[in-house]
């Protein structure tokens, strides 16, 4: 797994690439300090996975992303949450907080190795985003990082969608019809206007009025299906 480290701060540089060399399986094949030589080193030695700052003289990671002629696998590495939202929007693999803890880049690594070796098998399907990937939510001061497996329930509220995953039910800026664009439908189900469902989640199903479904999730929740999309329900779920 070829890495480049990307970092304006020398000692974060320092200490992560002491970090990934108890890995071995990572070759740390670019270092840079800047966004500009960022830019460069990445379109040049087109690397497996990017550790990229945030915050850097010049341009910042998004930036740097926005210009790379080649797009890695990225975790992004800063002191600050508050770009959570839009490290989802650019589906970055992961997420660390400074200091780095031993076990969140142990997760990030795996769930590298696990993408690499998903793009062999399918290259087409890198855009979606399936059970296993993770992103980061944020609503007002709280922030999670959550599997989208967990996720049993996608429910629209205006220009807003509420996640449902455990006991928590954040809001983000996202429409229904865009997190649709992005989900696996083998996984997330459109069942209404209003809602998108995990499948694995389903607990229940009852016939509902005029050839619909009422589903019971595990979590509790019921979500009304009407007939159209209760036939492509019938069909994915051999009912």
């Amino acid at each position: 797994m070829r890495a480049v480290i990307a970092d304006d701060e020398r000692l974060a540089r320092q200490e992560l690439k002491s970090m990934l060399a108890t890995y071995p399986g990572i070759e740390i094949v670019g270092e840079c300090a800047d966004a500009k030589s960022a830019i460069e080193t990445i379109n040049s030695v087109r690397p497996d996975v990017v550790f990229l700052d945030i915050q850097m003289p010049g341009k910042n990671g998004f930036e740097v992303l926005e210009e790379v002629t080649f797009v890695p696998e990225v975790i992004f590495v800063t002191a600050h949450d508050e770009f959570a939202l839009k490290a989802f929007e650019v589906n970055a693999l992961d997420y660390l907080l400074k200091p780095v803890q031993g076990a969140r880049l142990s997760d990030a690594i795996k769930k590298v190795g696990d993408r690499l070796r998903d793009r062999e098998t399918a290259p087409e399907k890198t855009n979606v985003l399936g059970e296993n990937d993770q992103v980061f939510v944020k609503d007002g001061e709280k922030c999670w990082f959550v599997k989208l497996g967990d996720v049993r329930l996608f429910e629209s509220e205006g220009n807003y969608v509420r996640l449902f995953f455990g006991t928590s039910r954040p809001l983000i800026l996202r429409s229904l019809n865009y997190l649709d664009e992005r989900l696996n439908h083998k996984t997330f189900f459109r069942a209404s206007r209003k809602h998108i469902i995990n499948l694995q989640w389903v607990d229940n199903i009852e016939s509902w009025f005029n050839g619909g479904l009422l589903v019971k999730l595990k979590g509790g929740e019921t979500v009304e299906i009407s007939r159209r999309q209760a036939v492509k329900l019938k069909e994915m779920m051999s009912l």
